[in-house]
C-alpha cells in the first residue's frame, strides 16, 4: 500500500475522511492564497510568528498554474526539465512536500545542498526548493553567471528572521565593550561569532568579517570546536536550542550559556554572567521543532516497546535529553537506513521528512512524535505550481524569482561559508 503524502493526508483531514488532525485546515489551500497577507508566515508551524517589515513577497501566480491538477503540474515540470536538460539543476530540501521532491535532482540538508550548489557549475540556473536563506547561500557559492531561483519568494524562515543585522551588531558592540579585544595568553580573542545556516546573508557576512563561521546541524560540534580554538567564548545565533544542545554534548555547563534577549541592556544579563559565559545564546528557535515535548516521547514509549526515539537538535533541551538520540536530518535518515531489523522509530523533526522515511522503509514503523499534521509553514510555500511556473519561464528564456546577494555582502559571507564547508561532519 502506498503511503499518503503529507498533502494528501491534509486533504483527507479537511474533507472529513480521516480521523487525524492538522494544525490548520488552511494548509489544504494553495499557498498563493496566503502570499497576499502582510503579517504572518501562513498556516503551519510558524503561523503565529510575525513576518518582519520588508520581507520578500511573492507576486501573483498565473491562474493556469493555480487551476491545474497535480498530474498536469507534474507533467509540465517533467517536460520543462527535459527541455532545459543540464541548463538547470533542481535542489530540494528534506522538508519539502513530496510532490516537489520527486522533481529534485538532489535531495539533502542545508549542508549537502550548499555543496551541491557549489559543485554544479554547468547549470545556468539553480532552482532551489527550500527557503530564502538557502537560496542566498546558493547564490553566494555558485558562479557569477548562474541564476539562483526560489520558486516562491515568500518561502522565508521565522527562525532566521529572529536575528537581523541591526540587533546582532548592537549585541556585538555591547560584548566588545564588556570583553575588550585583546587575545588571551593562547592567542584566543574574547568572542567568536557563529551563525547557524538558518540566517540571512548579512549575518553570514557579519561572521566572515569578524573572524566567525557558519554551522549546520550536521557540523555544529565541529564548528564550535573550531571557534573555541580561536576564541574564549562563542556568540551563537539565531537558534538557542541547537547551540545549547551542541555545547552541552561537548561538556559545557548550561550555567555558562546565558540567553541574549534583544532590546535589553546586556541582553538581560549581568556583566558577571557574560564574563563567565562560554556560549552566549541568541533567543531564537524553530517553530517546527518547538512543537515537540517530553510528553510525546513518554506516550511513544508507553505504546511501543523498544521504540527508538530520534529528534533534531533544534528541539528544546529537555526533549533532546529524553530522546535516545539527536542529530541532523541527514543523521536521522542514515540511522533509519542502517537499521537491519524491523524497528519502531518515533522521530522529532518536520513531518514531510518523517512521512518520506515511512514510505521509503515500510519494514519499519516510523511516525512523527507530534500527532498533529503540521508542516513547516515556509517550506510548504513551495508548491508544484510555483515550480512549474519558474521552469517554464526558463524554457521561454526568462528568469523569474532570482535571488541575488550584493557583492559586498557576498564576499564576507563566502568567507564564513567556506570555513563551514571545510568543517566537514564526521
Amino acid at each position: 500500500m502506498t503511503t499518503a503524502s503529507v498533502n494528501e493526508r491534509i486533504q483527507l483531514i479537511v474533507k472529513g475522511a480521516s480521523s487525524e488532525s492538522t494544525c490548520s485546515p488552511s494548509l489544504a489551500d494553495g499557498p498563493w492564497e496566503f502570499d497576499k497577507g502582510p503579517v504572518a508566515y501562513g498556516p503551519g508551524a510558524s503561523s503565529s510568528d510575525l513576518i518582519p517589515t520588508g520581507s520578500p513577497r511573492q507576486g501573483a501566480l498565473p491562474a493556469e498554474y493555480k487551476s491545474a491538477t497535480e498530474q498536469e503540474l507534474n507533467d509540465r515540470i517533467v517536460a520543462a526539465k527535459k527541455t532545459l536538460g543540464d541548463k538547470v539543476v533542481v535542489l530540494g530540501h528534506f522538508y519539502q512536500r513530496e510532490e516537489v521532491v520527486v522533481h529534485a535532482d538532489y535531495l539533502g540538508d542545508s549542508f549537502q545542498l550548499a555543496n551541491a550548489a557549489k559543485a554544479h557549475t554547468e547549470a545556468e540556473a539553480i532552482v532551489f526548493c527550500g527557503v530564502h536563506f538557502m537560496a542566498e547561500t546558493a547564490d553566494i557559492l555558485s558562479e557569477s553567471n548562474q541564476a539562483v531561483i526560489l520558486p516562491n519568494l515568500a518561502a522565508g524562515c521565522s527562525m532566521a528572521d529572529m536575528a537581523n543585522i541591526d540587533s546582532v551588531t548592537e549585541c556585538w558592540e555591547q560584548l566588545e565593550d564588556l570583553y575588550g579585544s585583546e587575545p588571551d595568553e593562547h592567542g584566543r580573542v574574547p568572542v567568536i561569532p557563529v551563525t547557524y545556516m538558518n540566517s540571512s546573508a548579512a549575518l553570514k557576512a557579519f561572521c566572515g568579517e569578524h573572524g566567525g563561521i557558519v554551522c549546520t546541524s550536521s557540523n555544529a560540534e565541529i564548528v564550535l570546536k573550531w571557534a573555541f580554538e580561536r576564541g574564549q567564548r562563542v556568540l551563537f545565533f539565531p537558534d538557542q536550542h541547537l547551540g545549547r544542545n551542541t555545547a552541552k554534548a561537548m561538556g559545557i555547563s548550561t550555567d555558562l550559556m546565558p540567553l541574549w534577549h534583544g532590546r535589553k541592556p546586556l541582553g538581560g544579563n549581568t556583566a558577571q554572567v557574560l564574563a563567565d559565559a562560554k556560549v552566549v545564546l541568541w533567543n531564537g528557535f524553530c517553530s517546527v521543532h518547538k512543537r515537540f515535548n517530553v510528553g510525546q516521547i513518554e506516550k511513544a514509549r508507553a505504546e511501543f516497546d523498544g521504540v527508538r526515539v530520534i529528534v533534531h537538535p533544534e528541539c528544546p533541551m529537555e526533549v533532546v535529553d529524553a530522546a535516545d538520540e539527536a542529530g541532523s536530518t541527514d543523521y536521522i535518515r542514515k540511522a533509519v537506513a542502517a537499521a537491519t531489523e524491523p524497528t519502531t522509530f518515533a522521530i522529532g523533526t518536520e513531518i514531510n521528512m518523517v512521512q518520506r522515511l515511512a514510505a521509503e522503509y515500510p519494514q519499519h514503523n516510523i511516525f512523527c512524535l507530534d500527532p498533529v499534521v503540521c508542516p513547516c509553514s515556509t517550506m510548504y510555500r513551495i508548491h508544484p505550481g510555483y515550480l512549474a511556473w519558474v521552469l517554464e519561464r526558463l524554457v521561454a528564456g526568462e528568469v523569474v524569482n532570482q535571488i541575488s546577494v550584493s557583492a559586498d555582502v557576498a564576499a564576507n559571507a563566502k568567507i564564513a561559508l567556506e570555513r563551514m564547508l571545510a568543517a566537514k561532519p564526521l
